[in-house]
Parts: structure tokens; C-alpha cells; sequence
């Protein structure tokens, strides 16, 4: 089966080019990686430019959307795939399940919450791909900043920082992501 590249990024159409520019480099990169594209089906923000630029490669872009979301019209038309699920939770999942890794494109609440679900998915064992933070124009330095507070305060262990890696370029994220993963399978210490 061919790898998938699970991206979260933001929907906003209100962003610097420079994000844009971001997410159709990691396109192209997806593509040609031989890898296909797994989003959240939106066809506004970062989320559209990145399935366009996978689509506009010849590549396969898997869109999964909850039914509320199509209903409103926010999905995007030429996805080669459109997978409408129940609601948020299912979407999340399903895009798990179809990746075998991460990239998460800057973004907002919506993509905070994503990521740091795959990435408690991998603490826990749930998810094995590896996951890659693009950290475009140093958008990610205050989350950055914020993780390694936790480790030096205790809230997360040292070898917490190997559930993820911060990457500054398209083919960075891409390779990464598609890299055999670790044998990091972390388990809570109470």
C-alpha cells in the first residue's frame, strides 16, 4: 500500500504567503516522495493549498470531513478521495489511521489539538509514524519553547522530545515523516 502523509495545518484564507508558499512546497514534496496526501478536506487556508498542490503534481489526496462540515460547503470539490465521517472525533482517528506519518503546518486551535493528539497517541502506543513539526518562519517557537518548559519542570520526561521533530523545510517534513519510525513505544509513569 502506498505511504500516506497525514498533514495538519490551518483553514484560514487570511495568511501571509509565506505559509501558502509552505504548504505547496509540501505538496509537491508529498508527491514526490511517491507518498499521497491525507488532510482534513477543507478547500480554504493551508488545507487547500496543500491538496492543490498535491492534485496539481498528479498525486492522491484524501480529504475527511465531517458530515456537518459538507453540509456547509467547506470541503473540497476535487479531492480524489472524500471521506465524510460522523464528527470530530472520527476524523481524527480515521486520519490516523490512514497515515503513516505526521506533518503539522502551522495552524490554530484546530491543528494544536490534532497534533498533540497524535502525538499522546504515540506516547501511549497508538500511533507508530513519526511527526514532524514544520516550524515555518519560526511560527512553532512558542510552542517549542513551551514543551521544553515541561520537560525542565518535570511535566514530561526527557525522552518525551523523541515523539516528535521540529523540521524547517518541506522536504525535511517529508522525510521524516516517511522514515522508519522509532521503536518508541512510551508508557505513563504515575
Amino acid at each position: 500500500m502506498k505511504p500516506a502523509i497525514t498533514v495538519y495545518c490551518a483553514s484560514s484564507a487570511t495568511l501571509d504567503p509565506i505559509y501558502h508558499q509552505a504548504a505547496a512546497a509540501l505538496g509537491r514534496e508529498i508527491v514526490a516522495a511517491g507518498a499521497g496526501l491525507v488532510c482534513g478536506g477543507g478547500r480554504t487556508g493551508l488545507m487547500g493549498e496543500v491538496a492543490n498542490a498535491v492534485l496539481a503534481a498528479g498525486g492522491h489526496a484524501t480529504g475527511v470531513i465531517p458530515e456537518f462540515m459538507e453540509r456547509r460547503g467547506w470541503h473540497h470539490t476535487g479531492m480524489s478521495e472524500l471521506r465524510v465521517v460522523d464528527g470530530m472525533h472520527s476524523r481524527k482517528a480515521l486520519m490516523l489511521e490512514l497515515a503513516s506519518g505526521v506533518v503539522a503546518l502551522p495552524g490554530g486551535i484546530g491543528t494544536f489539538e490534532e497534533l498533540f493528539e497524535a502525538i499522546t497517541w504515540k506516547q501511549l502506543g497508538l500511533f507508530d509514524g513519526n511527526i514532524a513539526i514544520y516550524n515555518v518562519d519560526g511560527y512553532y517557537d512558542p510552542m517549542i519553547s513551551m514543551l521544553e518548559t515541561a520537560v525542565e519542570r518535570g511535566f514530561m520526561r526527557p525522552d518525551h522530545r523523541r515523539l516528535y521533530k521540529i523540521v524547517s523545510t518541506a522536504r525535511e517534513a517529508v522525510e521524516y515523516a516517511l522514515a522508519s519510525p522509532e521503536e518508541t513505544v512510551f508508557s505513563p509513569k504515575f
